[in-house]
């Protein structure tokens, strides 16, 4: 799991049926503390929290969480965005998203 930031939209013609209904987004691994983000974008499924280019997201990287909580075992899913965050705590300290 990671926290990441959108950076961009992925647009298919044609999808896996269990995809039907899913956003494709180009997701970056964010520093939490810094708002930077750091290498290479990866594609990530929303089918449950419709993010949008520039969101700061939480993200699962682990296929079969992806599956379970898609409720589809047979799921080309990897990478899966399961929330919008507003804000994150770290040790004390508050950072604010926007």
């Amino acid at each position: 799991m990671f926290i990441g930031r959108v950076v961009g939209v992925v647009w298919a013609t044609r999808k896996h049926p269990s995809l039907e209904g899913a956003k494709l987004l180009l997701v970056k691994s964010l520093d939490p503390q810094t708002g930077k983000t750091k290498g290479i974008p990866l594609m990530a499924v929303d089918k449950l929290v419709d993010a949008g280019i520039g969101d700061t997201v939480l993200v699962i990287d682990e296929g079969n969480s992806a599956r379970q909580l898609l409720d589809d075992p047979n799921a080309p899913v990897r990478t899966l965005v399961i929330g919008v965050l507003d804000c994150v705590t770290i040790e004390g300290n508050h950072y604010q998203y926007h």
